[in-house]
């Protein structure tokens, strides 16, 4: 499906019917990420619809020169949002950079968020800011390696914290096949002005709903520390850091993951019956 947002041809699926779920996918893969970890959640949970973007420059939606920071993105997610479920109330989830999209997503739509989950996020868009575990293989398998090419063992190899041949091909299908067909020029323009202008967890005061954050012990791309900085802003938040698992969580620790956003997701259907 297409949905024109500010001159831009925005890729997206959508899936189920019921409450409307927002799924942000992070910096150079596309829907597949998101789309590969939530399904499995809906098999056996109706009334739900789940919208899985492609962000401008990723996937099968183009970059537009107009879009030159991630405050622009923002804006284009915004519209988006108001053109697919206009005044509805929906739930966010984002990985990574969908996590930090997501969070600029809530201070604007505040009242009309009805849960968040954040997967991995970027807290900090000035990546000298973060605070890192150092780069760590829990699970080594070399003969995987050696069997892929030296691009996606590359790839591979400089994200996986458990090496398999499960995880791979699932960082392959979900991840690897975004990340190739990628605007590189785009987001490298857009990488100069990665951190939001404002402080995006500055909200009007707690937010109350349901919230899950999910990080990854051994992710050492945007870490584990900084994302309890923030858990104060969620009085309703689980906070779970999740070992055995780098910056790709939700594939390493599938069945924790699966486990937790599943009850995320009770959460959140049980809070908007008492209201």
């Amino acid at each position: 499906m297409e949905c024109i947002v500010r001159d831009v041809p925005i890729y997206y699926e959508s899936y189920g019917s019921g409450l409307p779920l927002i799924l942000i996918h992070g910096y150079t893969p596309d829907h597949r990420l998101m789309k590969g970890c939530m399904e499995p959640l809906f098999e056996q949970r109706p009334g739900w619809q789940r919208i899985y973007l492609d962000l401008p420059g990723m996937g099968q939606t183009p970059g537009n020169e107009q879009i030159k920071s991630t405050d622009d993105m923002l804006d284009v997610v915004i519209d988006f949002i108001d053109a697919v479920i206009p005044e509805q109330p929906f739930l966010i989830a984002g990985t990574s950079y969908g996590g930090y999209l997501s969070r600029g997503v809530l201070q604007r739509k505040f009242a009309q968020v009805a849960g968040m989950a954040l997967i991995c996020p970027v807290i900090f868009g000035n990546r000298s800011q973060r605070d890192l575990p150092p780069r760590t293989v829990i699970v080594e398998h070399a003969q995987l390696l050696a069997e892929l090419s030296p691009a996606d063992a590359e790839e591979y190899g400089s994200m996986a914290v458990v090496q398999d041949e499960q995880n791979w091909k699932r960082f392959r299908d979900e991840l690897l096949s975004g990340i190739r067909i990628a605007d590189e020029a785009f987001l490298q323009r857009l990488s100069q002005r990665y951190s939001y202008s404002m402080d995006v967890d500055v909200l009007p005061h707690p937010f109350s709903k349901p919230v899950a954050i999910l990080v990854g012990r051994q992710d050492h791309v945007t870490g584990y520390r900084d994302a309890w900085r923030i858990l104060e802003n969620y009085p309703r938040g689980t906070f779970a850091v999740l070992d055995r698992a780098g910056h790709n969580a939700h594939i390493e620790q599938s069945q924790l993951f699966q486990a937790l956003i599943g009850e995320w997701l009770d959460r959140v259907r049980e809070s908007m019956a008492v209201a």
